[in-house]
């Protein structure tokens, strides 16, 4: 058991808020000793479901109550005495989860925040939801995104938008920004997102949750049109607690053999209640990259609320040392522009041929991604490519120094839900879409694993902010690790939680 966190509250059939209040091992530790039903726990999810989605916006395309609540039934009697099927499948056992747009399950539609993809139910799951079925968790639906996954702000013309889980004012972050708001405001135990240029960090940032993007191939993507170059992007866990989060990685992690660049070292994520120590922290050596000597534009309260969470660090013993990168970042983020393009444009090249209308009804920022690669030609992304090669090198070299590297994870604090995106942060313009989220794009680029950790919040006491760390690539058990030993020290911070959304949003 984690040690990091005091024993849940005793589950109690009369209060399904106090079922969605327990996170996924005291749930399933509940299922598996008969002490709550999954249909018990299943009802409780679909009322505060009911109750609070109609407001966020977070799960879209859920399924009917019935057809939920018997699957819950089929579940139960796995774990009846004498069934056929006698005992669990796995620990997420009758436990809900809604699945990212982004990924398929099978009778669910796959749209992507898309109107043109409305109707394209998916004929079968995508590995990670199988693996999560196998496991034994139930799919209720999907969990909101951009349009198409751009841009680090959750709406689409399909579903809304979904607002943050603490302000219903601002923006809930993205593009996995519904499954972060189901997850902090307990419409599910954990979550899967997908991470590209931040996509899972920064919505877990902004929502006050744990997000892990994981090492490149430690999470495989199948189907996918492309095997061998669409790396960039990959599906990750997301939780309230590291224990939860480990947890839904090693479900999550594992390679396939229709996936041919997934890791296959068999790497381990448990947790030791020796890792939720603080003492386990002692000797730690973080590289603190700030605001990358300047180059990164960032608001006023972000660097001070990471700072805050560094000093967590530093009162286990841990040592914290400013570092830089080697590498001209101008020319790294003309290289990141060429390597987006070149994987985005295909994807809005496929909506493109799907009727004659269809440019009419793709978003300005994808179309635009499509049109500046058109002159793109193989030489500029493997000149590209060679600048990430390098770019990996520098960070081999910083990590013989220091065991993790720290940047926040956002830029800027969460925006007004009726903005697209930041014209400016700290009266830099911002002169693309996504430059406001360029502290997420280094680890990516570095095919490493990245965690966000709830930091603190803005002045304002409603808007959360993350502190990213970022491991050698594979070296994921020791993001977690570390992220265990934070969680003991940051009980209080941890502790918070958002109010219940008021009305649906403007």
């Amino acid at each position: 058991m984690n040690a990091s966190r005091p024993p849940s509250p005793a589950p109690s059939p009369d209060t399904p808020d106090g079922i969605t209040d327990l996170d996924a091992h005291a749930l399933s530790a509940a299922i598996h000793a008969r002490q709550l039903s999954c249909r018990e726990v299943m009802a409780a999810y679909l009322a505060r479901i009911h109750r609070l989605n109609p407001a966020l916006r977070a799960i879209v395309n859920l399924a009917p109550d019935e057809r939920l609540l018997a699957q819950a039934d089929r579940h139960d009697a796995e774990l009846a005495p004498g069934h056929a099927r006698t005992g669990s499948r796995g620990w997420l056992h009758g436990i809900p989860q809604a699945i990212k747009d982004a990924a398929m399950a099978e009778g669910f539609a796959t749209t992507v925040g898309s109107p043109l993809l409305a109707g394209a139910v998916a004929p079968h799951d995508g590995l990670m939801a199988a693996r999560m079925k196998a496991a034994g968790a139930i799919v209720i639906g999907k969990t909101n995104m951009p349009e198409l996954g751009l841009g680090s702000h959750t709406f689409n013309p399909l579903f809304g938008a979904t607002p943050n889980a603490w302000d219903a004012t601002v923006s809930a972050g993205g593009s996995s920004g519904g499954a972060a708001v189901a997850l902090a405001q307990r419409l599910l135990p954990v979550a899967d997102g997908s991470d590209f240029m931040g996509s899972l960090r920064n919505p877990a940032a902004w929502n006050h949750v744990f997000g892990l993007r994981p090492s490149q191939g430690r999470v495989p993507l199948w189907p996918a049109q492309e095997l061998w170059i669409s790396q960039l992007g990959t599906e990750g866990p997301m939780a309230r607690s590291v224990r939860d989060l480990a947890a839904l990685l090693a479900t999550q992690a594992g390679p396939d053999p229709r996936t041919p660049l997934a890791l296959a070292d068999g790497a381990s994520f448990a947790l030791s209640p020796a890792h939720a120590d603080p003492a386990s922290l002692r000797g730690l050596r973080i590289g603190w990259l700030g605001d990358l000597g300047g180059h990164l534009a960032l608001e006023d309260g972000i660097l001070p609320a990471c700072q805050a969470a560094l000093a967590r660090f530093e009162s286990a013993g841990a040592e914290v040392q400013p570092v830089r990168f080697a590498v001209d970042l101008d020319a790294l983020w003309q290289a990141w522009l060429v390597w987006r393009r070149a994987l985005v444009a295909p994807r809005v090249a496929a909506l493109l041929a799907l009727r004659p209308d269809a440019r009419q009804h793709i978003k300005p920022e994808a179309l635009w991604e499509h049109d500046q690669a058109q002159g793109l030609d193989a030489m500029a992304l493997l000149r590209a490519g060679e600048l990430r090669s390098r770019f990996h090198d520098a960070c081999l070299a910083l990590w013989r120094q220091v065991d993790l590297l720290a940047l926040p994870v956002t830029q800027a604090w969460p925006f007004a839900l009726g903005e697209r995106w930041p014209a400016q942060i700290a009266g830099r313009p911002m002169d693309t879409y996504h430059r406001w989220m360029e502290s997420t794009l280094y680890a990516t680029f570095a095919g490493a694993p990245a965690i966000s950790l709830p930091a603190g919040f803005h002045a304002n006491g409603r808007w959360p902010a993350g502190l990213q760390l970022i491991a050698p690539p594979r070296a994921d058990a020791r993001l977690l690790q570390a992220a265990a030993a934070y969680e003991t020290l940051a009980a209080g911070l941890l502790a918070r939680r958002p109010p219940a959304p008021a009305g649906p949003p403007a």
